[in-house]
C-alpha cells in the first residue's frame, strides 16, 4: 500500500513537471509571443490608447505614420466618422512566413508571424467587421507589429 502511494506521488510529481515544462515552452515559442504582441496592440486600440499601439509598430510602419498623425487620424476615422465608441476583436491561429515584405518596395523580413484579426464594431452606421492579416516579428529584441501594403 505504501509503495503504491509513493509511486502515485512520484507519478503526480512527474506529470506536474512535464506540464510546467510544456507550459513554459509554449509561452516562450515565437508564435505564442507573436500572437501576444498582436493582442497587446489591439487591446491598446480597443482602449483608445493609440500612442501605446503606435509604439508597438515595427520601424517600417513607423516610417509610414508620424506618431501624432496616427493618434489623431485613428481616433478620428473610427470614432468621428463611424460613430464607434468601442469594438471587440478575435485573433486566429499563427502562421509562420519567411522573407515577407510589407510592401513591394520594402526590405524583406526574415521571419514574420501572421495573425488574422477580426475587429467587430457597433456604430452609427450599423454593425460591421474588419478582417485583417497582421504580422509580428522581432526587431532589436522586441516584438513589433506590421500591416500588409502589398497589392
Amino acid at each position: 500500500m505504501r509503495r503504491q502511494q509513493g509511486l502515485l506521488i512520484i507519478g503526480v510529481a512527474i506529470a506536474f513537471i512535464i506540464f510546467i515544462v510544456v507550459f513554459i515552452m509554449i509561452q516562450l515559442s515565437p508564435s505564442h509571443q507573436a500572437k501576444e504582441i498582436v493582442e497587446a496592440f489591439y487591446v491598446y486600440e480597443e482602449e483608445g490608447k493609440f500612442a501605446d499601439s503606435w509604439d508597438l509598430f515595427h520601424s517600417q510602419m513607423k516610417s509610414r505614420f508620424d506618431k501624432a498623425h496616427y493618434i489623431q487620424d485613428r481616433a478620428h476615422v473610427f470614432m468621428n466618422h463611424f460613430g464607434v465608441t468601442t469594438f471587440s476583436f478575435e485573433l486566429s491561429g499563427v502562421n509562420e512566413m519567411n522573407n515577407w515584405k510589407m510592401s513591394s518596395d520594402a526590405k524583406p523580413i526574415g521571419t514574420v508571424y501572421e495573425v488574422v484579426v477580426t475587429q467587430s464594431y457597433k456604430g452609427d452606421y450599423g454593425n460591421f467587421s474588419i478582417v485583417q492579416s497582421i504580422y509580428a516579428t522581432k526587431e532589436e529584441g522586441d516584438w513589433k507589429v506590421l500591416w500588409d501594403y502589398n497589392k
